[in-house]
C-alpha cells in the first residue's frame, strides 16, 4: 500500500540522495575539515537539513567528527571506493607499469578516467624532489587543458567531444589550441597517433606533458601521461615510453578482471 505522506516517496529519498552527496561534495583540497557553519555555507542549505545529514553520515562512517567539532570525511567512503573497478580496480592493474615509467622518467606519472565530461585522477606517482604541478588524486580537470584530458576526449564519444567543443575556451598558456577548430584538428591528430601533447607556458604552473590512451579491448578506459614541469621540453624524448607503459597496461587489462 502506497503511503500518503509526501515526504516518504521515492522522490523524497532521491532528494534526500543528493543532499547527502552535495554535503560530501563540500569537502576538497583545501576544505579538508569544515565546521557546521562551513558546511551550511558551501552547500546552501538550511543549518537544520546540514546537521541533520550530517550526523546520519557521522552514524554510517561516511563522516567523521574532530575533537573541536569539525567534520572530515570518514573512513567508510574510502573503504567502498575502494572497490571502484574504474579508480583502484585500474589503478591495481597499472601501478607496477607506472612504477616502471616512473623510474625511467624522474618525472611526474598521472593516471586518469573520465567521468562524464571530465577527466578524474585516480593515481599520481611524483618523486620527493619533483617541481609540484597541481593535480592530486581524485581531482576533476577540464579535458581540454591536460595530456590525459586530450587522450580521454578524443576517444570519447561524439556527442561527449562536441559538448566540449561548444564549451572550448582558450587558455592564455596554450600557443596550440586558440580556437574550436584548433581543438577539433588536435583531437583527431591524436587519434591518428594514438598519443598527446599538452604544453603550458603560465609561469606558475609551465608544464609539457605526454601522454597516451589505455584501452580494454577496443575500449579507451583511461589515459596515461608523464607531466614534465617545464614547458621547452622536447616530447618526443618521453612519447615512445609513454605509448609502450599504455599499450602494457593495455595488454594487462584485457586479461585481469579489473572492471568486472
Amino acid at each position: 500500500m502506497s503511503s500518503s505522506n509526501p515526504g516518504s516517496g521515492s522522490g523524497a529519498g532521491e532528494a534526500l540522495i543528493e543532499r547527502a552527496f552535495a554535503l560530501l561534495g563540500s569537502f576538497d583540497s583545501e576544505h579538508r575539515a569544515l565546521p557546521l557553519a562551513g558546511l551550511t555555507h558551501r552547500t546552501g542549505m538550511p543549518r537544520s537539513t546540514v546537521l541533520r545529514l550530517a550526523r546520519q553520515l557521522t552514524a554510517v562512517g561516511a563522516l567523521e567528527r574532530l575533537d573541536d567539532g569539525r567534520f572530515v570525511i570518514g573512513l567508510r567512503l574510502l573503504e567502498v571506493a575502494s572497490l571502484a573497478p574504474r579508480g583502484h580496480g585500474l589503478r591495481a592493474v597499472a601501478m607496477p607499469f607506472m612504477e616502471d615509467l616512473f623510474h625511467v622518467t624522474g618525472q611526474h606519472v598521472l593516471l586518469a578516467v573520465r567521468d562524464n565530461d571530465e577527466a578524474l585522477l585516480v593515481e599520481r606517482l611524483s618523486a620527493h624532489d619533483a617541481a609540484p604541478v597541481r593535480f592530486r588524486v581524485g581531482e576533476r580537470v577540464a579535458m581540454t587543458t591536460t595530456g590525459v584530458g586530450l587522450v580521454l576526449l578524443a576517444n570519447a564519444p561524439v556527442d561527449v567531444q562536441e559538448r566540449g567543443l561548444r564549451a572550448f575556451v582558450p587558455v592564455d598558456t596554450d600557443d596550440t589550441l586558440r580556437t574550436a577548430d584548433d581543438l577539433r584538428r588536435g583531437l583527431a591528430e591524436i587519434r591518428r597517433g594514438d598519443y598527446a601533447v599538452a604544453r603550458r607556458t603560465d609561469p606558475r604552473a609551465p608544464r609539457t606533458t605526454v601522454a597516451a590512451p589505455i584501452r580494454n579491448g577496443r575500449d579507451v578506459v583511461a589515459a596515461l601521461s608523464v607531466v614534465v614541469p617545464s614547458p621547452e621540453f622536447d616530447p618526443a624524448a618521453y612519447v615512445p615510453a609513454v605509448r609502450a607503459t599504455a599499450r602494457a597496461i593495455s595488454r594487462q587489462l584485457t586479461t585481469t578482471d579489473a572492471f568486472g
